[in-house]
């Protein structure tokens, strides 16, 4: 066994309310980056593991955003990095 930490990125789906992310935009624009077009506010999670391998430990986080760290039904969740301690 060795251990990982694996980074993942929890944000809500698109085209979903996100009232956060839109006072976000509505702030940026009006500190004068008007560029901003929309922000999506979600998580960074960094969870360390012991696993097999890297494939294990991602397969477990995956396990675990299904389970309990992303509601499906209104957030994705992309694996960022699998990397060794």
């Amino acid at each position: 066994m060795s251990r990982f930490r694996v980074a993942v990125h929890i944000a809500p789906r698109r085209g979903l309310l996100d009232p956060q992310g839109k006072a976000v935009t509505d702030a940026l624009r009006t500190l004068g980056f008007a560029s901003v077009q929309d922000v999506h506010v979600g998580r960074h999670l960094v969870v360390e593991m012991d696993a097999a391998d890297p494939a294990a430990a991602e397969r477990t986080t995956r396990d675990m955003c299904n389970k309990l760290l992303a509601n499906p039904v209104i957030e994705d969740f992309e694996i960022a990095s699998v990397s060794t301690l």
